[in-house]
């Protein structure tokens, strides 16, 4: 068996538009669904939904054969919790709140075998097809890709030095807390949140990184795809449920007053 193409990380690279969606509802189920709706990419999260690594194998399994390639965003930057996400197949992650050039040294260092990093060897991992790839140990990182996550005012200062570390394959721009740090919870929509993601697109470009981002704002979705965001995410499974099932049942109750 071969090592399966990380399309992803080809169409990124080149240049070319991938549009997103969030999964946060944890469910196998779901993502067979959203994976095959026609989306290039599609975010397992398991920072900020109650989603854990058994659940996300079955995750991995229900969208192979979508369109949509898999990306897990890990709860954190941790050699333990990369390291088991990779073998159960994940070829794709996104890694939450990086801060420094250090920190993102170690992010690519946990995704990539010694001598060149510290992921712990297993003999026949799923994302080995169970030791059927003979050669997974030695070509597997040219299919990994890794996604870095800036979310902080550290994040911002140090961002040419975290996009110019070798083995990042892409930033991206968490918006929620982003707005936090800047002293605008809640509210990603403020114009000096704005302002600062606009210019941190322009930043990521400047050092020939991909940029990334969240937003289920349509306009502002577009807006940040003309300003050069490669993989952008327009929604999420939760929204598409909570609005839409909202939207189904206004229109068949009365409205108080």
């Amino acid at each position: 068996m071969e090592l399966p193409i990380n399309t992803f990380k080809r169409a990124i690279q080149s240049g070319r538009l991938q549009v997103g969606l969030w999964s946060i509802l944890s469910s196998h189920v779901t993502v067979e669904i959203i994976a095959g709706a026609g989306f290039d990419w599609l975010v397992l999260d398991t920072e900020h939904a109650p989603n854990e690594l058994p659940m996300v194998y079955g995750q991995l399994q229900a969208a192979k054969g979508g369109t949509a390639h898999p990306v897990v965003r890990v709860p954190w930057n941790d050699m333990v919790t990369i390291k088991r996400y990779l073998d159960i197949g994940a070829q794709t992650l996104l890694i939450p709140c990086i801060e420094s050039e250090k920190e993102a040294r170690d992010a690519v260092a946990y995704t990539r075998y010694p001598p060149k990093g510290l992921r712990g060897y297993s003999a026949a991992p799923r994302a080995s097809a169970f030791a059927r790839i003979k050669d997974y140990a030695t070509t597997c990182e040219e299919e990994l890709c890794v996604l870095l996550q800036v979310e902080s005012r550290a994040g911002l200062d140090n961002l040419e030095a975290i996009a110019g570390v070798e083995g990042v394959d892409g930033v991206f721009i968490g918006p929620g807390d982003l707005s936090a740090a800047l002293g605008h919870v809640g509210n990603p929509k403020h114009p000096e949140v704005q302002a600062i993601i606009e210019d941190t697109i322009r930043r990521i470009r400047a050092c020939g990184k991909p940029a990334g981002i969240l937003t289920a704002d349509e306009a502002l979705a577009r807006h940040y795809i003309e300003l050069g965001c490669v993989f952008t995410a327009v929604g999420s499974d939760l929204g598409i449920l909570a609005r839409t099932s909202e939207q189904l049942a206004a229109r068949f109750k009365p409205q108080p007053g």
